[in-house]
């Protein structure tokens, strides 16, 4: 039996401590704590030799440093998510045995394409990378339903990333959603959590 890693625990209790500090943020080095929960991750799946894995949530704590520093930043957050979600695809995609119809990467396709057409005339000059944005992750959530882990945690976990991006995105550009930051960080975080559970939990049954 192998052993769990000890980066887990302190990972979540970071993201309990930024997830239980959201009425006095940002406050200084908030950007640290939120970077350091999924950056964390990423150590136990380079621990583990899942390199792929562990780049995609490097990029993502990457984007949640750069979001929480600073609003104008935006772009520069967004492009680093983009990049994850990039190589989360090929990661998942790498894992596929043939090309089988799935109902729930159908489903996310349909979901994210009646989303854009609702959310992309709001975005205003930055459109296009919104877009571009919105088709990376609809690849990325699609390609974990594609790839048919052993466990059901992957889907579930990107299924649960693409909740909280939908929320962020309406909030910032369609109209407020109450309480957003109670949703955006759980759902986002157990997300990439389980994600990285599910996908480990499937490398080592496969070995």
């Amino acid at each position: 039996m192998r052993r769990p890693d000890a980066m887990i625990p302190i990972s979540i209790l970071l993201s309990a401590l930024y997830y239980l500090t959201t009425p006095w943020r940002p406050f200084a080095g908030s950007w640290a704590v939120k970077a350091a929960s999924v950056a964390l991750l990423a150590v136990v799946a380079h621990r583990k030799g899942a390199r792929g894995l562990a780049w995609a949530l490097a990029f993502s704590a990457l984007g949640d440093a750069v979001l929480e520093y600073s609003p104008n930043w935006f772009i520069g957050g967004l492009a680093a998510f983009l990049i994850a979600h990039i190589i989360y695809t090929v990661v998942f995609v790498r894992r596929w045995r043939g090309v089988r119809v799935s109902a729930g990467a159908v489903a996310v396709v349909i979901y994210s394409c009646v989303f854009a057409a609702w959310l992309l005339p709001e975005v205003g000059t930055i459109v296009l990378p919104v877009a571009i944005y919105v088709a990376a992750i609809t690849a990325m959530v699609a390609s974990a339903f594609m790839a048919r882990f052993s466990n059901r945690w992957v889907e579930i976990g990107a299924v649960l990333f693409l909740i909280s991006d939908t929320v962020l995105a309406v909030d910032r550009f369609r109209m407020p959603v109450p309480l957003p930051d109670w949703i955006i960080w759980p759902s986002y975080y157990v997300g990439q959590y389980l994600i990285t559970k599910g996908f480990l939990k499937a490398t080592e049954r496969a070995e």
